[in-house]
């Protein structure tokens, strides 16, 4: 029985790498997916007839030729018969979005929520996604899965949420919560995932980005709350308890403003969207954000940074304040800054990467198995690639 499981995980770890490689460069033939993945030619065509069966691959129309010798079918990600749903949940709304394997967005709504209660959350989600899924059976799409990302430090080995301040969540025992809320719906079983939506936004500019994939990115959430999210060699840097990336609420003042967190000078006192709406000239959190990112840039040498969330719509220099601020200080130190650029999915950012989410797991099976939602409690028993 042992052998049957390690001969499934490594099956399912082939077929990941497959896809993976795909999505990084599409087009590929099963010989160069062969020669790129270091499998036999028999192995990766039995894998790629699986996955075009599974609606994973298809095969483009076109036929590479390179002279002498067969012919070869380029494959690529199957974009039109799978489909992904993520959530977030802000501090006062609720956003949905329906997302293809490739990262186009299908659908997306926008509500306010109902009632701040985790209970009550959980319902609400539920209604959401009943309803997005709903669209996707109209249109003949099957759901490959859930995420969803929350304001605070959730425990993936727990399914608890240990914080979410300005929910007013301690210690909340999500997962069964929401397992619950899903079922009342009568959502077919499928894969659920949940993490911080700083996390998640991240995601949704390292799962879904066009061309070169960095393996560093840290995506800055400016909201009521303010966090980021942080990839480090291909693995969501989430902390021990989930708590990584929690920098509204690192301390930028001893003895400063209060916060909602019960500290005292934290960085969301300072350009949190709260605090933002009491100075003369909101611009000025952009310094204070731009300190932030100085310190992400220290501590973490990333590729890139990336800025979003309402509080950046809704006041368009606060980038380039913050920017500004960075440049300074690298300029002091005599070194370059890495690029700082707003998100690609604007508003929606969180709720694409909670749906990035789910590729993001399901294509690293290692890791998905470490995770709360391998546990059959959260609805994971659909089949994953």
């Amino acid at each position: 029985m042992r052998t049957t499981g390690d001969q499934q995980l490594v099956k399912r770890l082939n077929r990941s790498v497959l896809l993976r490689l795909l999505r990084l460069q599409p087009g590929q033939s099963r010989a160069q997916l062969a020669q790129e993945s270091g499998l036999t030619k028999s192995t990766v065509s039995l894998l790629v007839r699986e996955l075009i069966d599974e609606n994973w691959l298809t095969e483009s129309d076109a036929v590479n030729s390179t002279g002498a010798g067969r012919p070869s079918t380029p494959l690529q990600i199957d974009g039109r018969t799978r489909a992904l749903v993520g959530v977030e949940v802000a501090v006062d709304v609720l956003r949905v979005a329906c997302v293809s394997l490739a990262g186009k967005i299908l659908w997306s709504a926008e509500e306010p929520m109902q009632g701040q209660q985790p209970d009550e959350v959980c319902r609400q989600i539920a209604g959401l996604v009943a309803r997005a899924h709903e669209l996707l059976l109209s249109w003949r799409l099957q759901l490959t899965g859930l995420g969803v990302g929350l304001p605070g430090a959730f425990d993936e080995t727990t399914g608890k949420v240990h914080f979410a301040a300005n929910l007013g969540w301690w210690n909340v025992d999500f997962m069964p919560l929401f397992t619950h809320a899903l079922k009342q719906v009568n959502l077919p079983p499928m894969p659920v995932y949940v993490q911080n939506e700083a996390d998640t936004a991240a995601l949704s500019e390292y799962e879904f980005v066009e061309g070169h994939i960095s393996d560093s990115v840290i995506f800055v959430t400016c909201d009521v709350g303010v966090g980021a999210g942080i990839v480090l060699n291909d693995r969501l840097f989430t902390g021990q308890y989930g708590g990584a990336g929690e920098i509204g609420h690192g301390i930028l003042q001893i003895d400063g403003p209060l916060c909602s967190c019960g500290r005292h000078g934290c960085a969301e006192t300072f350009f949190g969207g709260r605090a933002l709406e009491k100075l003369a000239d909101p611009l000025s959190g952009g310094k204070y954000l731009g300190v932030v990112l100085a310190n992400l840039w220290t501590t973490f040498d990333p590729s890139v940074l990336i800025v979003g969330g309402p509080s950046c719509a809704k006041y368009p220099g606060l980038i380039a304040k913050a920017e500004e601020t960075l440049k300074a200080y690298a300029t002091s130190a005599r070194m370059p800054a890495p690029p700082v650029r707003p998100a690609r999915y604007g508003l929606l950012a969180s709720a694409v990467g909670a749906a990035a989410l789910v590729l993001h797991r399901q294509l690293r099976p290692l890791q998905a198995s470490k995770g709360y939602a391998s546990n059959p409690l959260s609805v994971a028993s659909a089949p994953n690639p």
